[in-house]
């Protein structure tokens, strides 16, 4: 049984999600730097994906001929050069300590992530300044093609749950986290699906 007839033999109205949505496709990057992908999702932060590419290239623009950050070079740039790159003082602050954490060891390399467990990781993101569990989940699902990622709080799985049930109100997180059980060892394939039920935009990792 594949993971897709998985899901669908759990529910009707899941197997006709899948069957009118386009395949999940996430499959783990062969070249994740954990400091460029978590960078980028706190320049994306809160910011629409139009005005937040913009910024953003406007920071790796500041380090020239450059594949990857380097994160001690980060580390050095004046708060201000970053600001007028278009980065808040919150999200200067926060990539600052990225930087450093990523220095000292603190935010594991792509390497080491492949050894830890989903929530292992997410411990270990989450002490850094601006990363919260969602951005650490979304680096699971989309950078790491982790199967079992289940974002309970984020908002398009929720609605794309209750659309395709009928439910007229949005499941609560815990309630989620409780009824995704049955889409386990599947759960990021599940969340895919809801993301892509009626009327849903499909997010990617900077939504």
């Amino acid at each position: 049984m594949t993971p897709e007839q998985h899901l669908a033999a759990t529910d009707p109205r899941m197997a006709a999600l899948i069957a009118r949505s386009r395949r999940y496709d996430i499959k783990a990057s062969l070249s994740l730097r954990p400091f460029d992908a978590l960078a980028e999702s706190i320049a994306y932060q809160q910011l629409s994906g139009k005005a937040a590419a913009t910024i953003w290239s406007r920071v790796r623009a500041l380090y020239p001929k450059r594949k990857f950050l380097d994160p001690q070079l980060v580390l050095d740039t004046p708060d201000d050069k970053l600001r007028a790159a278009g980065l808040s003082r919150s999200k200067v602050a926060a990539l600052k300590d990225l930087a450093a954490k990523t220095l000292d060891g603190s935010v594991p390399s792509a390497r080491a992530m492949a050894r830890m467990s989903d929530e292992e990781i997410i411990e270990r993101l989450v002490k850094v300044r601006g990363i919260g569990r969602w951005t650490v989940e979304m680096l699971l699902l989309f950078d790491l093609g982790r199967p079992d990622v289940w974002p309970v709080h984020d908002y398009g799985v929720r609605k794309g749950f209750a659309k395709t049930f009928g439910r007229r109100k949005l499941p609560t997180p815990k309630q989620l986290s409780r009824l995704g059980q049955k889409w386990r060892p599947y759960r990021s394939m599940a969340a895919w699906y809801f993301w892509r039920a009626p009327d849903q935009p499909a997010p990617n990792r900077f939504d």
